[in-house]
């Protein structure tokens, strides 16, 4: 096993709100996304979803306000929280969740990704 150079894993990635699999450990994906505007409103019921930020800024709406997370820190979702994530410019983030989840929690639309890419690594 090599270590994943984040800078290359993200330069592969070309789409926004599209997980891609960098890692894998005990039953959890590690996935670089690119974000960038609105997500929609969602909730994940049995798992919790860690958020951390490697370049920009991201915005996490909650339904009782609304946290911002800078580069180098990272917000954990709790399972349950409804939750929209919104970037108004391109932000790269690295997930932490069980390989179960769905990207798009209790919703599914276009932006659902039953199946993830892997991003180089």
């Amino acid at each position: 096993m090599k270590p994943v150079d984040l800078a290359r894993a993200f330069a592969s990635i070309t789409t926004h709100w599209d997980p891609h699999i960098v890692g894998e450990l005990n039953g959890q994906h590690v996935k670089c996304a690119k974000l960038k505007g609105e997500f929609i409103w969602h909730r994940h019921e049995a798992e919790d979803e860690l958020f951390l930020v490697h370049r920009g800024v991201l915005h996490m709406r909650l339904r009782g306000g609304e946290v911002r997370i800078g580069e180098g820190e990272f917000y954990i979702v709790p399972r349950g929280v409804e939750h929209q994530p919104f970037a108004p410019e391109e932000v790269e983030v690295v997930l932490f969740e069980p390989a179960s989840t769905l990207n798009t929690g209790n919703v599914r639309n276009h932006l659902t990704r039953d199946h993830l890419k892997r991003a180089a690594p």
